[in-house]
């Protein structure tokens, strides 16, 4: 893991697959810190903002915008980005294939999972893989 954090790839014009995501806390907002605590424990499961707003107090509109001030991100990209970091961490770890790991992360269409993987890591799935799995 330190590793990665310390390593540059010459070969490469960005450092994406490098960065590693910890989810933007350091806001004042309870709401959206309590919405990224479900996003990161529920991250298996099928989410959308719908979901989320049910299990908060808070409308859809209010929350997106209190979401998009406090961490940058939407709640659909945070959603991803925790999705995306969750496979990175299998890939690195397990000997699962691709399939497996995208439904442990809760997606079920592998052309999307590929593309927002790749988009977010710079690095197709297999390609990660065979580049930062521990042996």
């Amino acid at each position: 893991m330190a590793s990665k954090i310390f390593m540059i790839d010459i070969d490469k014009n960005s450092q994406s697959p490098f960065i590693i995501f910890e989810g933007q806390k350091d806001h004042g907002d309870k709401l959206v810190r309590e919405a990224q605590q479900i996003i990161e424990q529920s991250y298996r499961e099928k989410m959308t903002v719908d979901n989320l707003v049910a299990d908060i107090a808070l409308s859809r509109r209010s929350l997106e915008r209190r979401f998009k001030y406090a961490t940058s991100n939407t709640v659909v990209e945070y959603i991803q980005r925790v999705k995306v970091e969750a496979a990175r961490k299998l890939f690195e770890t397990t000997r699962k294939n691709v399939n497996e790991i995208m439904y442990e992360v809760g997606y079920s269409d592998t052309k999307s999972f590929r593309e927002l993987f790749k988009r977010i890591t710079g690095l197709t799935p297999v390609e990660y893989r065979n580049k930062y799995r521990i042996s």
